[in-house]
């Protein structure tokens, strides 16, 4: 699914990342972890594509993302790579439904199939009566599972996901951490998450854990 080799970064004279290799495997539910400042949310964006390295290349489903540039990574990034971040970054004028729409429609698709795809997410993601509730209206955990339906929305090969459970409450934090499981389970869907969560972490197939932007160790759970 996913080969990253030899990444490096550097913000300035500090060296963030210094060769990192990370394999990832179609339907693996992995888990970054290490301390703050290892990394982990550098090389997250970098195999996300949200960012570029300084060396090293980045293949995910037999493409080399060193030959896409400007609309094409856009494009493949939109198609092909979902996100879920800490903070949810739910357009407020929007709707649920209408969040959850946004990366189908950019993506092109059919206007209603998207928005019956959507509904759809929602109501497995037991959202069906709040689907057209503003992000105001919504719970901090309601918010986050309109996130995951948006991450979910173009049917991604791999889903990137930043803390997604740091900004919640413990028992809001541990009905986020099952979802991903059934998610997996059910769809077979390959997520790759950064958390300083032990709980999260220890839900994982695969946990790699970086330090001082090297990989010190993966052990399979």
């Amino acid at each position: 699914m996913l080969t990253a080799k030899n990444i490096h970064k550097s913000f300035g004279s500090l060296q963030v990342l210094k060769g990192i290799d990370v394999e990832i495997s179609k339907g693996e539910l992995v888990a970054i972890v290490g301390p703050s400042g290892a990394g982990k949310t550098t090389l997250l964006q970098i195999l996300g594509t949200l960012d570029k390295p300084d060396e090293g290349n980045i293949i995910i489903q037999n493409t080399d993302l060193a030959i896409l540039k400007g609309e094409q990574l856009a494009l493949f990034r939109n198609r092909k790579i979902g996100f879920i971040f800490q903070f949810h970054h739910l357009l407020p004028e929007f709707t649920g439904l209408e969040n959850v729409c946004l990366p189908g429609w950019i993506s092109g698709k059919n206007k209603k199939e998207v928005i019956s795809k959507a509904s759809e997410l929602l109501n497995y993601l037991g959202l069906s009566e709040r689907e057209h509730h503003k992000p105001s209206e919504l719970s901090g955990g309601e918010q986050q599972r309109v996130a995951v339906a948006r991450a979910l929305i173009n049917q991604p090969e791999i889903v990137f996901a930043d803390e997604p459970s740091g900004n919640l409450d413990s028992q809001t934090a541990k009905e986020l951490h099952q979802l991903f499981l059934r998610l997996n389970k059910d769809f077979q869907q390959t997520f790759v998450i950064v958390t300083h969560n032990p709980e999260l972490a220890g839900l994982c197939h695969r946990r790699i854990t970086l330090v001082d932007g090297r990989v010190v160790g993966t052990t399979t759970l």
